[in-house]
């Protein structure tokens, strides 16, 4: 049974610059976005333009339930931009009572006052992508702000916070940055334990082919932690957090009680949700589909399901469901894990078939259960913390080697 999506991520591509590490689907716009008169502003309206009819177009469903504006860097537009993109996502969906609706932040590019706007218009938890507080750090991975400007947006979100005018708030940090070793990344940790953040977001530095990092990678010019270092980093991150009160509910998720980002949450269930903007992916009823990249492509698909309506995936009778593998693949990233039995009878497998095709998984994953890497108990699988979260690439590959053995796509 497909269950109506709940959950919308809108995208919103705008940058000062790439940062080094960087290959999502952006638009930089340059210093002097934020100048007077915003020299942008010609190709923020232009896109808003495009976003607001493809709400417009898209199909009807339930109240929203999670909203999340991310980016790129959502904090580059005004209140009154924000404002109509989320009045225009009301008046197409609704919002449920207590909807949780969240929005990135970049700490170069906000004030005080400007926060007390974002809640004027509903916005009740904010994500800060601070990435590092070291300034030589920020500079060699191409940011913007630095350690001042960090600290002082974190106290400003803290104060809304304490006064209960946000709902919750989020520090982004990653780890396994270029010269990092364990000892600084501590620094970086009681850093953010000290911002009293009540979710972190800690991220493993990716190195994406076609970004600075990239090629520096590749002509091996990237100082980064081996495999080595990188676990003990991870561990030790796991461990610290725990002791101050953060419990892991997803790899790179970690919150205080009761604060959890529900919009995360839904990603990992294998729920649906509404994407909008250059990029975005959607998932409405299960099967995935992400809209073009750029500028151009995306303003030709927008006018095309304008005038045909050709993205089957929007629309529940002519959708396909989201395969197993790619529920195994989320259901294994959540503390909780997955049902192996459960999933199957909602692919629509016999009992023979489950049992068989379990059977021949657990012989791909025979080592990483003799290990302990891989948990089975009371009918779910799930990855064991830190251990098995730190070598889920690992273990996810045998997964997929598992699904391609079976030719079921």
């Amino acid at each position: 049974m497909k269950i109506p999506p709940r959950s919308a991520y809108v995208h919103i591509p705008f940058c000062y610059k790439r940062c080094f590490y960087c290959d999502f689907s952006i638009i930089p716009l340059g210093e002097s976005v934020a100048a007077p008169g915003r020299p942008g502003i010609n190709s923020i309206n232009a896109y808003l333009d495009l976003i607001h009819r493809e709400i417009l177009n898209s199909p009807k469903g339930p109240a929203l339930s999670t909203i999340y504006l991310g980016g790129g860097t959502p904090s580059l537009l005004n209140k009154k931009e924000l404002g109509d993109l989320l009045e225009k996502l009301r008046r197409k969906f609704r919002f449920q009572d207590g909807a949780e609706i969240t929005m990135e932040v970049d700490p170069a590019t906000f004030k005080e006052n400007d926060l007390k706007g974002y809640l004027e218009i509903g916005i009740n938890r904010l994500s800060l992508g601070g990435q590092s507080f070291d300034d030589s750090t920020l500079a060699s991975i191409g940011r913007k702000h630095n350690r001042s400007q960090l600290i002082e947006a974190c106290n400003w979100v803290n104060k809304l916070f304490k006064n209960g005018m946000l709902s919750s708030w989020s520090l982004d940090l990653i780890q396994n940055l270029p010269g990092l070793n364990l000892c600084k990344w501590f620094k970086e940790l009681e850093q953010a334990i000290e911002t009293e953040a009540p979710h972190l977001s800690i991220y493993d530095l990716t190195i994406e082919p076609e970004t600075v990092f990239g090629r520096k990678h590749k002509k091996g010019m990237l100082n980064i932690p081996i495999e080595s270092e990188a676990q003990k980093i991870d561990f030790e991150t796991n461990r610290y957090l725990k002791s101050r009160g953060f419990s892991r509910y997803e790899i790179s998720s970690y919150s205080l009680p009761g604060h959890a980002s529900r919009h995360n949450r839904m990603y990992w269930s294998g729920s649906g949700w509404w994407g909008f903007g250059m990029g975005a992916t959607s998932a409405p009823w299960g099967e995935r589909f992400s809209r073009p990249r750029t500028i151009s492509g995306y303003k030709k698909w927008v006018e095309q399901q304008e005038s045909q309506f050709l993205e089957k995936t929007l629309f529940i009778e002519d959708s396909s469901p989201m395969p197993m593998d790619e529920l195994l693949m989320i259901g294994l990233r959540r503390r909780e894990g997955v049902n192996f039995e459960e999933l199957a009878n909602n692919c629509g497998w016999t009992q023979k078939e489950c049992h068989e095709n379990l059977k021949l998984l657990e012989k791909y994953w025979l080592n990483f259960l003799k290990e302990g890497y891989v948990v089975k108990k009371n009918g779910r699988f799930f990855l064991s913390d830190p251990e098995g979260m730190q070598i889920s690439n690992q273990i996810l590959i045998q997964m997929f080697l598992w699904w391609d053995s079976l030719g079921l796509h």
